[in-house]
This record gives structure tokens, sequence and C-alpha cells, in this order.
């Protein structure tokens, strides 16, 4: 079987397959192959949260033209997978200079498959574009050729729970698939400041609970499958032994009081109101995290804001996350190189991702305590005495520990204890009157219900 999934999730793929008992499994370009039986291909698509789709080839040929296609496909018995009651439609995937149309090939690929039953039983099953009972799917890259039956129907991404969204809202994939490469999977708080219609975090409670993705979606291709056992499914379905608790939260806000509306809807759809908290609030009122947590988000990239703006938002982010996350580690998703050096952060980590058309980097912020300048100095004096061989991540850490725990640390950076006490206490005090005015201005959300107060 081939489960197709979004540029950059390949990895993270090809762990889930392996964990719910898939054999065989080999990453390839936006695929991850596997095999495994019927029960196999139903855990595919009910439990993988990066999957778009589940395909289950039935050949493979070469062909440099689309009548080799035509009489290839029109070999296959089709009997075994179609009938005349039925409908069908194809889709084609094509990586080939040998074809110049994938519309062409997946017309001739229909054709195969209705002169395969007209010749037989001078009839032919329906072609229907939308909500067909059989998808089929030929993938062709130079001049080998793929066709598959697809398991899934409607792209997985669309899990079900989602009624409102927000302009250009995250695909659920790759939200899945940012929070898992991320290694979280509930031992903390979850935080998302600019939550949009609230995907990340839907995403992030069904991933700390371990619940399948498909608990809200209504169907799959396979279940209109000749061979489609009820039974197994329902065992699939009904069997929750691998969710675990959540003990922690996730927590978003928002500046957009309709954006948080949208979330709030999608959050009571999904079943999720216990484990997650919504509020309006511009980013740049979060006073202090919840410890201990993680921040994921996905700012605006500016396609819909001047420059200048957001260069300003950026900037906001980067000295929220310096005063009011430390010790998380915050992941941002964006495509703009300008929008990242105006967090004024360095980088932990950056990976490659797609987010549609876009191609976009995911960077990790460690946020540690104290200040910049302190921790480099102390980096370069410790490498200079040879404590470290340039494990920048090992050295953070120690540094860390050594600050908290020894006051005679801060002296070595003309800061003494008592004056960091004090100044602490002023941050605090300050932080807290900041909250204490906001919360006088705006009435707090409804988590039972749909309206506000």
């Amino acid at each position: 079987m081939i489960a197709k999934t979004l540029c950059g999730l390949e990895d993270v793929l090809a762990n889930e397959l392996t964990s719910i008992g898939a054999e065989t499994v080999e990453t390839g370009r936006r695929m991850v192959s596997f095999t495994g039986d019927k029960a196999m291909l139903y855990k595919a698509n009910f439990c993988c949260r990066t999957a778009l789709r589940i395909l289950k080839p039935i050949t493979h040929f070469k062909a440099d033209d689309a009548d080799t296609v035509y009489r290839e496909v029109k070999k296959i018995d089709w009997d075994n997978y179609l009938s005349l009651d039925k409908t069908f439609a194809v889709d084609a995937v094509i990586y080939s200079e040998n074809f110049n149309h994938s519309k062409f090939v997946a017309y001739r690929t229909k054709d195969a498959i209705a002169d395969y039953f007209n010749d037989k039983y001078g009839a032919r099953p329906s072609v229907r574009i939308n909500n067909p009972d059989i998808y089929v799917n030929i993938h062709i890259s130079h001049d080998d050729c793929t066709v598959s039956l697809d398991s899934s129907g409607e792209s997985l991404h669309k899990r079900g729970y989602r009624v409102s969204q927000v302009d250009a809202p995250l695909n659920e994939v790759l939200a899945a698939g940012m929070i898992l490469k991320t290694g979280w999977h509930g031992e903390s708080n979850f935080v998302d400041p600019m939550c949009g219609s609230g995907t990340l975090l839907i995403e992030a409670a069904m991933i700390a609970l371990n619940m399948a993705p498909g608990v809200c979606r209504k169907e799959y291709a396979f279940e209109r499958w000749p061979d489609f056992d009820r039974d197994l499914f329902d065992e699939i379905y009904n069997d929750d032994s691998a969710e675990r608790k959540f003990n922690f939260k996730c927590y978003g806000s928002d500046i957009s009081p309709m954006a948080v509306e949208k979330a709030m809807k999608n959050v009571c759809n999904s079943g999720l109101s216990k484990y997650i908290e919504l509020k309006i609030m511009p980013f740049q009122q979060f006073g202090e995290a919840p410890k201990p947590g993680i921040l994921v988000t996905n700012p605006p990239y500016g396609e819909r804001i001047s420059a200048n703006d957001i260069f300003e938002l950026y900037s906001m982010i980067g000295e929220r996350l310096k005063h009011a996350f430390t010790g998380y580690n915050a992941w941002i998703l964006s495509y703009k190189e300008e929008c990242f050096e105006k967090i004024g952060l360095r980088p932990k980590q950056k990976i490659k991702l797609m987010n549609g058309e876009l191609e976009c980097e995911y960077r990790c912020y460690e946020l540690f305590e104290g200040k910049n300048k302190e921790y480099k100095r102390e980096l370069k004096n410790r490498e200079s005495r040879g404590g470290y061989d340039g494990n920048e991540n090992n050295a953070r850490r120690d540094s860390r520990r050594e600050r908290q725990g020894k006051d005679d640390e801060y002296r070595k950076y003309g800061r003494d204890p008592e004056r960091r006490r004090h100044e602490g206490e002023n941050v605090h005090r300050s932080q807290d009157k900041e909250r204490r005015t906001f919360s006088r201005q705006h009435k707090p959300y409804d988590q039972n219900g749909k309206t506000f107060k």
C-alpha cells in the first residue's frame, strides 16, 4: 500500500505506520509505502494523522504514451473492483516528460475501464466526479505507471470536526505533522497565541489523548468496496484502549473575536472543550505563559498584510517569546527569511515544510532563562576551556542549570542575586497589573456555551 503525505512529513508518517503495525515501511517523495492486511488498510486511514490518502496498487506497467496506458488499464480484471451499478472517478498524477497533460491520461484511463465493461456486458458503469463509489488513481513517474484504488475518498485532512474556518486555514495534516515534529505528546501545556480557527489546538489535544484522527469523519471510500468488512472496521473504530489521560491543557488566543468564535465552534464539535481554553487576546498582551509548556503557532506571512506591519508583528513575536515564554521551546512556521530575522532569536532547529504552494520553514527557538549575551559569553568561555565538544544544546542546558542553582554565577556576570530578585518582582507586578487591566476590558468566553457572556 501507499500512504500519500505532504513534503517534509514523510518521516513522521513512516513512524506512525510502524507504530500501528505496518511492515516493510519505506519513505519516498511525499509518500510512504508499506505492507499489511485489510485491517492495516483500515487502521492506516483511521489512525494516521499525517496521511492524505491511502492507495492500494492493483497493477504496475511501463508506458511511454496514452495509448499504452489505455491498453494496459483495459487488461485489468475490473469485475474484482467495480460493477455496472457502481460509479467511479479517475485521478491522474503525472511526473513525466512523455505525458503533457494529466487530464488526458485520466480521460484515457476512464475510457479503458468503460470499454472493458462495454465489450463484456454491452453496458458500463457511470462516471461521477463527486462522491463516486470507487476512486481510481493512476500515477506515472517517467515511464513507470501504477494503477491503484484510493481507499480514502476525500482527503484524510478532512477530519470532520471543522464546521467554521478563517481565511487560509491550516491544513489538519500539516498541523498534526508540525506538532509531531516537535516530539510533544502531551507532557506539558500547549500554547498557540495566534490560533485562528483552532486547528493546531484540536490536533494537539487529539495527540495528547492519543485519540484517532478519524473519530469525527463520516465515511471512507473503502466502505463501498465489494470486500468491505463492516465488523472488522467497527472493531477498529470502537477500540479506545490506546487512549491516555492528558493532565495539562491547550491554550489558544487570537486578536480576532470572530476567529475565537469559529475556533470555539470547532472545539465544541470535536468534543474537546474540556482540554482546550480559548480567549480573545492580542499576542503582545500575553503576560506569563503556563509552565511547563510548548508553543506552536502559524503567524500571518504577509500575503494580506503590508511589509511594515508584518515586520512589526514578527518583532513583537520575538519580544514576547523572550519575556513571557522562558523555559519553552517555541516553534514558528513562516516562509520569509526577513520575517524570521525580525524575531531576533537564534533558532535551535530549522525544518523545510510546504504550506499549500508556499515553501516554508519551521523553526524552533529554545527560550532559556537569563540574557542572550550572558549565554553567549558563558558558552564561549566553556568552549575555550575545552568543556564542550561544540554541542551547543548541552552547553545551553548546563549553563541554565548553573545560573539557576548558584548565586556566584550571577555575580560573575555582574548581576548580584539580590538585585535580580527585586527586578523579577517588579516585572511580575507589572505583568499582574497588565493582566488585571485587560481582564476588565474583555469579558471571558463561556466555555460551556457558544456565545460571549
